[in-house]
């Protein structure tokens, strides 16, 4: 193995990877993680963990790999169901590769996934998975990973804006941070009428360091409402900031059960239940 191997971010499989949806042979990039690459640093409110830049590899960014993408008919998902979509799904996925390819094009101009991943293709990646899991039937619980992957696009766009504040990407970080808020919820309600199940789900992240399980989903659930949610009308904000305060307060509950949950998130919990018990007061006062 030569050393411009050792010192790299990414490497692509050995073993091709063939396309379920239009068969087209590629090999799929995924991170390094040995020799010092991570360095892990702050996680924010938002249960996304940092990494800090190293000397030797630079900025290193695990999210732009989780997601496999077909380079010939823009196909996507999380990489342990690429192979695994249903059969009856297939043609109505090959349908919809032209409105994947235009709107990844209105977005950005050649993108390239034979190549190494930036930010761009890490962002389109999650765009495109978002697009596709529209077509997973119920039992793959395809809304919180429609939700998983906008959270994710959105932290990606708003990257993009810190590097190029002139393309207008925080435009499109909370255009994505609405599409989480308004999957998040849906999932919520779909596991608590059985339509699709979160606890069939491997990893609910939100980020790839730590699963934060359920009550990570009930908690970014409550907080995007809070920072996204609209506020055109009072007294509907009024109401979904209610149901975002009870949604966050399942998490920290009462008695041992909240022992055994990570203190971060519990913390978390109780300061976004204070803050979004903060707006309510106001906004009924204002009233």
């Amino acid at each position: 193995m030569g050393s411009s191997s050792l010192n790299s971010i990414s490497f692509f499989s050995k073993e091709a990877i063939i396309c379920p949806v239009c068969e087209t042979e590629f090999h799929k990039e995924d991170i390094r993680t040995g020799r010092g690459r991570l360095i892990a640093g702050d996680l924010t409110d938002e249960l996304r963990r940092f990494y800090e830049p190293s000397q030797k590899y630079g900025e290193v960014n695990p999210l732009l790999y989780p997601v496999t993408v077909c380079p010939e008919c823009f196909y996507a998902a999380f990489q342990l169901e690429f192979k695994e979509i249903p059969p009856e799904s297939i043609s109505s996925v090959g349908d919809d590769k032209k409105k994947r390819f235009d709107r990844i094009e209105k977005l950005f101009k050649g993108l390239n996934f034979r190549e190494e991943r930036t930010l761009r293709e890490g962002a389109a990646a999650n765009y495109l998975a978002m697009m596709c899991y529209d077509f997973f039937p119920h039992e793959f619980s395809p809304v919180i990973k429609q939700g998983l992957v906008s959270y994710r696009a959105a932290w990606l766009f708003m990257d993009l804006h810190g590097k190029y504040p002139d393309e207008n990407y925080d435009y499109l970080g909370k255009l994505f941070y609405r599409k989480a808020s308004f999957f998040y919820n849906l999932s919520v309600e779909y596991d608590g009428n059985g339509v699709e199940s979160l606890t069939e789900v491997v990893s609910l992240g939100p980020d790839l360091d730590k699963n934060y399980g359920y009550d990570g989903v009930l908690y970014i659930s409550a907080l995007l409402e809070y920072y996204y949610g609209s506020d055109s009308d009072d007294l509907k904000r009024i109401k979904s900031l209610e149901q975002a305060r009870t949604t966050v307060a399942r998490i920290f509950g009462m008695g041992k059960a909240s022992k055994n949950k990570p203190e971060a998130l519990l913390t978390k919990a109780k300061d976004l239940h204070s803050s979004i018990g903060e707006e309510i007061k106001r906004r009924t006062k204002d009233d």
